[in-house]
């Protein structure tokens, strides 16, 4: 029998190294596909790591739109037909008059703040909005005074843009939801499913029993992935990922405040449009917060017809049991209420 060269004894344990790891890698990726599609609708998004149907080819004088914040855009707790994105779009479909047809995309996480517009924007920029929508003020009332801290790393605050967190979105766009079902099972069974006990004594909203596993996972995704690059690499770069611009006209709100203009400033040099909101008011801290921003607002944008600012701080009480079922984010009869106070100027923005 003749010997084998060692040369192709290595080639041919590399050939069968390489072609388990891609038989691997593709079992992955088919269960990954299928666990996104089966959260995405409930709780869950889907993977390129925004809720609803994937956005396919633009349809000819499609109008996009797209909505960025925090939880109360992502529609925490709920499915996603009960986010108020979901009921825009639907709303201005019914409107009359001729409109084009118009996709709203909700690209709200929950954690994010307006110091991850920007990089929202940047990462779905291949969508090409527009429109865009900002809606949050909630995540950064402590922005300039007590950030939210990240379990796994206290140096990464949570303002760092969600996705960004996961190396394999930041590196192809695609957003794995595999690793945290799996993680959320484990601290469920070790905790007895009290999620309270395994995320500590943070804040922890409750929604219904049927989305609660499903969102508490997307809560702590960020952890994960911050967890990987300790072990295996380079930390996350911060820097990329959150505004640093700051407005000094808005005093202590500064850094929102220069935040949300460097967002807006993003989308009107590609050519868009962009509705600045305020979310119903939660505090007299929010009310100052949000009007140092309609001021901001109207000292650099007043003039310009391409920029519109929405006041809803008054549109629901924030203390309705019927409408808030946590004290922050709304039930499908409130988000629907925002929708419908939105439509009219995403209307006049769409002729």
């Amino acid at each position: 029998m003749t010997a084998i060269p060692l040369r192709r004894k290595l080639l041919y344990s590399a050939i069968t190294i390489v072609s388990v790891l891609l038989l691997f890698g593709s079992v992955l990726l088919a269960v990954d596909v299928y666990l996104h599609h089966r959260v995405q609708y409930l709780a869950g998004v889907n993977v390129w790591g925004y809720r609803g149907d994937v956005v396919r080819a633009r349809k000819p004088g499609e109008v996009r739109v797209v909505a960025i914040g925090g939880s109360t855009v992502f529609g925490y707790g709920l499915p996603w037909n009960e986010s108020w994105p979901y009921y825009l779009e639907r709303k201005i479909a019914a409107a009359q008059g001729g409109l084009p047809p118009v996709t709203v995309v909700n690209l709200g996480i929950p954690t994010d703040s307006a110091r991850t517009f920007v990089a929202t924007l940047n990462d779905y920029a291949y969508l090409q909005p527009d429109i865009a929508i900002f809606y949050e003020g909630y995540n950064d009332l402590g922005l300039d005074v007590n950030p939210p801290r990240n379990r796994t790393n206290p140096a990464v605050s949570h303002y760092l843009a969600w996705r960004h967190q996961s190396p394999i979105f930041r590196w192809t766009g695609y957003f794995p939801i595999f690793p945290l079902v799996l993680n959320e099972k484990a601290q469920m069974l070790l905790h007895g499913k009290d999620l309270q006990a395994a995320y500590g004594n943070d804040v922890v909203f409750r929604p219904g029993l049927a989305t609660r596993a499903t969102a508490g996972a997307l809560k702590t995704a960020a952890d994960l992935g911050v967890a990987l690059e300790r072990r295996f690499g380079r930390l996350t770069n911060t820097a990329v990922a959150a505004s640093t611009a700051t407005n000094e006209d808005c005093g202590r709100w500064s850094e929102y405040c220069g935040a949300i203009e460097a967002a807006v400033r993003q989308v009107l040099a590609r050519n868009g449009r962009a509705v600045v909101v305020s979310q119903p008011y939660v505090s007299d801290l929010h009310v100052d917060q949000q009007q140092a921003l309609a001021a901001m607002l109207h000292r650099r944008f007043g003039g310009d017809r391409r920029v519109r600012y929405v006041n809803l701080g008054r549109l629901i009480n924030m203390d309705d049991k019927a409408l808030v079922y946590d004290g922050l984010h709304l039930v499908a009869k409130g988000n629907e209420m925002i929708a419908n106070a939105l439509v009219p100027t995403v209307v006049e923005l769409v002729r």
